[in-house]
């Protein structure tokens, strides 16, 4: 998706860390999918896009997001989108549906600027332990298996939006006592 198309800001609402609803597990889906499963994942993609180009989240007052899970929307459906900027304003898009972790590496990772939430609209200190590599197996938008390799950033971002799926937050795994414990044990990225 080019970033020049003058793009129109879809309309939806992302629940904030107050809301019990992003505690629920999300369920399992089953294909094919509903239209408007379909059209809200192409509205998350297009919302996703726009939040990272600098003219439209200074325009709309977005804050840039990679992933969002529909529970974040208030449907415990286990679908997350996940939208990469690769490249200035060219982005590559992961539509995870019912994803599952097959493997994982030792090493463990962490953001350095500390990880961000839609749902979260505060800063938060501390670093979340994540997995630098891993595999996934899930469907994607026809029901189709796939699976997939993720490092870095991108792992970041599928262990984010499948705790989501499991209605874990980030800011649960930051330790409340110690924000920073074993900071040395792990690799920032």
């Amino acid at each position: 998706m080019e970033g020049s198309n003058n793009m129109t800001l879809p309309d939806i609402k992302i629940l904030d860390e107050k809301d019990k609803t992003l505690r629920k597990k999300s369920m399992e889906v089953t294909f094919p999918l509903s239209k408007e499963d379909k059209k809200l994942i192409n509205d998350v993609i297009t919302y996703l896009t726009m939040s990272q180009i600098e003219k439209y989240y200074e325009k709309y007052n977005l804050r840039p997001g990679m992933g969002l899970a529909f529970i974040q929307l208030g449907i415990p459906k286990n679908i997350f989108v996940i939208v990469e900027e690769v490249d200035k304003e060219k982005f590559e898009n992961y539509v995870v549906i019912n994803p599952k972790l097959i493997s994982h590496s030792e090493e463990l990772i962490y953001v350095g600027e500390g990880e961000g939430c839609l749902s979260i609209n505060r800063e938060v200190e501390g670093i979340v332990p994540r997995y630098a590599r891993m595999r996934v197996s899930y469907q994607d938008i026809d029901g189709s298996r796939k699976e997939i390799r993720v490092r870095e950033d991108l792992s970041v971002a599928f262990q984010h939006e499948m705790d989501h799926l499991n209605g874990i937050l980030f800011i649960d795994k930051i330790d409340k006592k110690n924000p920073f414990k074993d900071k040395e044990k792990m690799r920032e990225i």
